[in-house]
């Protein structure tokens, strides 16, 4: 099998050791560590959380391969240590120990110990140890931010919770990264499913095209996220207009008017919309109380916030969280802008000078917990980082972050010609929102900054943590 070797990493926790323990204990807890810029698919899960005999089966791809990885946990002491070990996999042996040490008087320790023995032997040591080692620094480095700020986050409202949580679009890339962020808070959500759903989760039946929604279902649920909606990436044919308009404005009036007619309702409705409401507005800085702008996207929003007026009526605070370009390797813009830079064909669209107002992942996850919980928060709130940036300075940014040239334009032409209306609307036009309200009520940004966002969701960085490499020590 060939020597084995340790990895270990430290980082100080904002929470007692009790706290971090239950956080990793809860659902969600594997997909909010799993970093954005690997390809990770759950495919099988098998008895009860991180407890001995507990058994998870993955699918991650390494270079060209995707191997099928097996753990089974196999230690568990109640508030300080788990563990799991790699039954069969990409390792000859992988084994991960995860440890809370309290640090009085309020704070803890996070340390994860992985022992591994590389494949393929002494070549696989070889060649593949400097890999490994980077691999295991840029994951971890990501994995003790991740638990940090999301420890914070729920400590900062713990006396106004938990809640239960309705929340639409659950499995796209905004859903997939605030349902796990709320489950592992120890919030209980409530997901509206298209097709049958899942009573023992309790899903909540709906089908907005056929203005169907189970209203019963929703009884007791004290907050609602509406994310669902039709992609707008696509070329805008006068169909996909029409159902992109349709898929918004119409899910959102199915969902409110169910929502007036509950007996108990919710106190919040958390609606995500864009930034595309301001239309193309050259170099003018936008807030939340500026017009509306021109074109398809600023009439769809326009009419997407206005569908909540049932909700409004009824008593219920609404909040339209307009974000901007989205940034995370899983998906949307970023992970299409990122193969051409890797290939070196990475460069500026258009002339590069119209204004890109950005968002990281995380942040619209941390904003959206925020409006929850602030109840000072109502109509519409720009979901953007403050730090707005012209398409050219992004990619430059890109470049650099990625270590590749960012010189080979992609011509207003040729955006045009290949998108279409969407291309014009979407690349070639900017505006510079501000997120002004977010900012007068304290909302704390995680990745303000473009550079340390891009780092950060692509794994570039390894800021922050405390770690060490050495020989494991021997078996008994």
């Amino acid at each position: 099998m060939g020597k084995s070797l340790m990895f270990d990493a430290r980082s100080r926790m904002p929470v007692a050791a009790s706290e971090l323990f239950a956080w990793h204990a809860r659902e969600g807890a594997f997909e909010r560590l799993a970093p954005p810029w690997e390809s990770v698919e759950v495919l099988e899960r098998s008895g009860d959380g991180i407890r001995e005999g507990a058994r998870l089966v993955l699918r991650t791809r390494i270079g060209p391969v995707a191997p099928r990885w097996e753990a089974r946990h196999t230690k568990y002491i109640e508030g300080s240590l788990f563990q799991d070990e790699q039954v069969s996999g990409p390792f000859a042996r992988w084994v991960h120990t995860h440890r809370f040490w309290p640090e009085p008087p309020s704070s803890s320790v996070l340390e994860d110990e992985v022992v591994y023995t590389p494949p393929m032997g002494v070549a696989g040591r070889a060649f593949g140890g400097g890999i490994i080692r980077r691999k295991l620094e840029r994951m971890f480095a990501y994995r003790h931010a991740v638990t940090r700020e999301d420890l914070r986050r729920h400590a900062a409202f713990s006396g106004q919770g938990p809640l239960t949580v309705a929340v639409t679009g659950s499995t796209g890339l905004i859903g997939g990264a605030l349902v796990p962020f709320l489950t592992t808070g120890g919030h209980r959500v409530r997901r509206l499913v298209r097709g049958r759903p899942n009573a023992e989760r309790g899903d909540v039946a709906w089908n907005p095209a056929k203005g169907e929604l189970d209203v019963a279902a929703l009884e007791g649920v004290d907050a609602v996220v509406h994310l669902a909606g039709e992609n707008v990436a696509q070329r805008w044919t006068p169909q996909a207009k029409e159902s992109i308009l349709r898929s918004r404005t119409e899910g959102t009036r199915v969902l409110c008017e169910g929502l007036a007619r509950l007996q108990k309702k919710p106190k919040v409705l958390v609606c995500l919309t864009g930034t595309g409401f301001y239309g193309n507005r050259g170099d003018e800085l936008l807030t939340e109380v500026s017009a509306p702008g021109e074109g398809f996207l600023a009439s769809v929003c326009l009419e997407w916030e206005a569908a909540t007026a049932a909700a409004e009526e009824a008593g219920i605070r609404v909040v339209h969280l307009r974000t901007g370009v989205v940034l995370d390797a899983r998906g949307g813009a970023l992970a299409k802008m990122v193969p051409p830079f890797l290939m070196g064909g990475g460069g500026p669209v258009g002339g590069g000078q119209q204004w890109m107002s950005w968002i990281a992942l995380e942040d619209v996850v941390g904003l959206t917990h925020f409006a929850l919980f602030t109840p000072e928060l109502r109509g519409p709130v720009n979901g953007v980082s403050p730090q707005a940036v012209r398409q050219g300075d992004f990619a430059r940014t890109l470049g650099r972050v990625l270590s590749r040239p960012a010189v080979f334009p992609l011509p207003a032409a040729a955006v045009r010609a290949l998108f279409g209306e969407m291309g014009k609307e979407t690349l070639l036009t900017g505006a510079h929102v501000s997120p002004e309200l977010a900012e007068r009520h304290g909302y704390p940004f995680m990745l303000p900054e473009l550079e340390s966002a891009l780092r950060f969701t692509l794994g570039r960085t390894t800021q922050g943590l405390q770690f060490t490499h050495g020989p494991a020590p021997e078996q008994p």
